[in-house]
């Protein structure tokens, strides 16, 4: 084996001369590719800028589009309520009567949440007065008008200043709507109510667009990965940002304030915090100017891919030469490798190990003569292991075959003393049970039988010896369901209940109950088997539970208890176990049996 490895070592040093020819030469061919790519790079990199400035103002237009929409709905809104008369009737009549101040109530709401519902991107709408009655749309709440002067409001400020035209706030949350401090956020337009007639002030008319729509609709806009779009007053101050509390905050930069408060060029770069920024504007029809923002390798990513891709397949082409060089290599020392995997598995004792070089040298032939070797070894195991196992059953059958004769023993001498006694009725009854329980024996093939079928025994069982004692003797079952399938050698819990009656039972003159419970794991199935007899003394507890193996103890039941730890250590895997104790303050004798199941069994339960 050894003269084989090096060999294949020998092989593989020749081989891989010869792959580093192979891969100088495609290394040199795949400089031609790399290197017209590089010229492509640099033509194609001045068009990409280009593009990457078309799209931009496309986007900031398409923004800009957007917002004014939405804001041309608020001016709309504004015009039409502005120019009612009879809400400019409810605005000047400053003491109207009863029914003039419900009729106006009932006309003006009516009219405002009319016009919100039929326009999906006005939120709110409301006529404020200083003083007398004021309305709105919604949850409007007259209580939060009261807060303080009207006048001394920023927008009502404002509005004053524009004398009758909509005067625009930043986005912010309305004061006049929502219940408690749940506030909606709105973009307000506003305007003095004029008195037709006089021009005075009369009131105030607040329009406030949907800010969630707002921004909704900008940030469905986006500039690269991370860029976006604000909206900034004359004086370059955000009044709409997707970041709420950047609003009513001057841009930080004074260059960039500067260019978004101008009329300049549309376009601006300016770095900040060591990143380049690109930014874009367009002007709105109310003065203020949508921005977008962005960070410059962002909106060259397609340069960035290019490069990438170039580099990526110079990087590619080399280790495509390097793998062509090394297949030759591959395709000696792959059968070798392959051959020395499956000795290990092999020698892991996994005889399933099989080689799949078809090859007609020698590596092959090899490989063949592996696979007959390691057949023959699995067959010659699974030979060993048919023949542990019939021994192992031949033990089970013979322990059967001494247990059974001990239990008919027991219950043809029963039928015995009452037909010696002139018990007709109760012989007949005895056999009867007797035929039954034999039927029960005989009528299954094999040595096992399931947990709920042998306590169908043990309870024939125990009918023969209430027949024989003239006493009741009670069976008291607590099965778990997913134990009474579990599968246990004949009279595994038969001589443990005879033993119960004998020595338990039946010294106490009278009749008793034996309990018998069983419960499930996922690794072992638990019985125990109690009564409450006259119990158990500890040198007697001693003497049966710990039979040595191969001694002959005393009595029949002895015998009995003496099988059932030898069914137990044939037929279960290690740490199966049989126990016999006290049954403490409650009395009687308690025997616990632990039943490990087998590994097939556990795996199956898992697959399922």
């Amino acid at each position: 084996m050894n003269q084989l490895v090096w060999g294949a070592a020998q092989r593989l040093r020749g081989s891989r001369r010869f792959a580093t020819k192979m891969i100088l030469a495609l290394l040199v061919v795949i400089l031609i590719p790399t290197l017209t790519s590089v010229l492509f790079y640099n033509a194609s990199s001045k068009l990409v800028k280009k593009n990457v400035r078309v799209s931009s103002l496309q986007l900031v237009r398409q923004a800009a589009d957007a917002l004014s929409a939405i804001m041309l709905a608020g001016t709309d809104a504004s015009n039409i309520l502005y120019s009612d008369v009879k809400l400019q009737q409810a605005a000047r009549n400053a003491s109207p009567t009863p029914e003039e101040e419900e009729a106006y109530k009932t006309y003006v709401s009516n009219l405002l949440n009319n016009y919100v519902g039929s326009n999906s991107f006005v939120k709110t709408l409301y006529v404020l007065r200083e003083e007398g009655t004021s309305w709105g749309s919604g949850s409007f709440k007259l209580s939060k008008i009261y807060v303080q002067s009207l006048d001394d409001l920023e927008w009502a400020r404002m509005a004053r200043l524009k004398d009758g035209k909509p005067a625009w706030g930043k986005l912010a949350y309305d004061p006049y709507s929502g219940i408690g401090d749940i506030n909606d956020l709105v973009l307000p337009v506003t305007r003095v109510i004029k008195d037709f007639e006089s021009l005075d002030d009369i009131g105030y008319l607040l329009v406030n667009l949907d800010g969630n729509k707002i921004l909704d609709r900008i940030g469905q806009i986006r500039l690269g990965d991370t860029g976006g779009f604000f909206v900034v007053d004359e004086s370059g101050t955000i009044v709409i940002d997707r970041r709420l509390d950047r609003l009513g905050q001057p841009l930080s930069d004074p260059e960039l304030r500067e260019w978004a408060a101008s009329g300049n060029a549309a376009e601006f770069e300016h770095e900040e915090d060591g990143v380049r920024f690109y930014h874009i504007k367009q002007t709105l029809t109310n003065g203020w100017s949508v921005v977008g923002s962005v960070p410059i390798h962002e909106i060259t990513d397609q340069l960035t891919s290019m490069r990438r891709m170039i580099w990526t397949s110079a990087v590619g082409f080399a280790l495509l030469a390097v793998a062509i060089g090394l297949v030759l290599a591959r395709q000696v020392t792959k059968p070798i490798q392959q051959l020395t995997s499956q000795m290990k598995v092999a020698e892991g004792g996994d005889f399933t190990a099989r080689t799949e070089v078809r090859t007609k040298d020698e590596i092959g032939l090899l490989s063949r003569q592996f696979n007959k070797m390691i057949k023959r070894i699995d067959e010659l195991v699974r030979e060993v292991r048919e023949v542990q196992e019939s021994k192992r059953q031949a033990e089970l059958r013979a322990v059967m075959h001494r247990i059974n004769p001990h239990f008919l023993f027991n219950t043809l001498s029963t039928i015995k003393w009452l037909v010696r006694y002139n018990q007709s009725s109760k012989a007949y009854d005895a056999l009867s049970s007797l035929v039954l329980l034999l039927e029960a024996n005989m009528g299954k093939k094999g040595s096992f039988v399931t947990l709920a079928e042998e306590l169908d025994i043990v309870a024939k069982y125990l009918s023969i010896l209430q027949i024989r004692y003239d006493t009741e003797f009670r069976l008291q079952l607590d099965i778990a369901p997913e134990a009474e399938t579990f599968p246990v050698p004949r009279m595994l819990v038969q001589p443990i209940v005879e033993n119960a009656v004998f020595h338990g039972l039946v010294p106490l003159g009278g009749g008793g109950d034996i309990r018998i419970e069983a419960s499930a794991t996922e690794e072992a199935i638990a019985i125990a088997i109690r009564d409450n007899g006259r119990g158990i003394s500890p040198d007697d507890l001693q003497k049966l539970g710990g039979v040595p193996q191969g001694a002959e103890p005393a009595g029949m039941t002895g015998i009995g208890l003496m099988h059932v730890r030898e069914w137990i250590r044939l037929y279960y895997p290690p740490g199966s176990e049989m126990r016999i104790g006290s049954g403490g303050e409650a009395g009687g004798t308690v025997v616990h049996m632990k039943l490990i199941k087998p590994k097939g069994e556990r795996e199956q339960r898992e697959e399922g």
